[in-house]
C-alpha cells in the first residue's frame, strides 16, 4: 500500500513548513486527492492516523478533498461530459485530463507564537505542492 509513502512525504512537507514558520503546533492538514491519482482516500486517512503520532501533526486532523476527473478539449477548450467518449464531440480532438490525478497539500493551519507580543495565533498556510 503506497499510501504510507504518500503520508510520509506529506508529513515531511507539513513539518518542514511548520519549522519554516516557527510554529509550535499544527492544527489541521488538508489535501486534495484526484480520483485518478491511484490513492485511496480512506487508506490515506488510516495511514495518516498511524504515522502522525509523536510528531507535530499528532493533534492535527486530516481533511481529504476528493477531486473529480475533468477532461477538456485542447483545441476548443470544451469540457467533456463524464462518462462520454474521450474525444471532443465538436472537433474530435483527443481530450486532455485537466484535473483529477493530483495529490496536493492544500492547506496547513499552524499555531505560531508572535514573538513581539508573546501570544499564540493560528494561521492558515495555503500550500499547493505535490506530495
Amino acid at each position: 500500500m503506497h499510501e504510507y509513502s504518500v503520508v510520509s512525504a506529506l508529513l515531511t512537507q507539513v513539518e518542514g513548513q511548520a519549522r519554516r514558520h516557527r510554529a509550535t503546533a499544527v492544527h489541521r492538514v488538508r489535501v486534495r486527492i484526484g480520483e485518478l491519482s491511484g490513492v485511496d482516500p480512506e487508506l490515506l486517512a488510516a495511514a495518516y492516523e498511524l504515522a502522525r503520532t509523536g510528531g507535530m501533526c499528532a493533534a492535527a486532523p486530516l481533511e481529504v478533498v476528493t477531486v473529480a476527473a475533468r477532461w477538456q478539449c485542447p483545441r476548443c477548450g470544451g469540457e467533456l461530459v463524464p462518462g462520454s467518449r474521450l474525444a471532443c464531440p465538436l472537433c474530435d480532438e483527443p481530450a486532455r485530463l485537466v484535473e483529477g490525478e493530483e495529490i496536493l497539500l492544500d492547506r496547513i493551519e499552524l499555531e505560531v507564537v508572535d514573538r513581539d507580543v508573546g501570544t499564540n495565533e493560528v494561521r492558515g498556510n495555503r500550500e499547493a505542492s505535490h506530495v
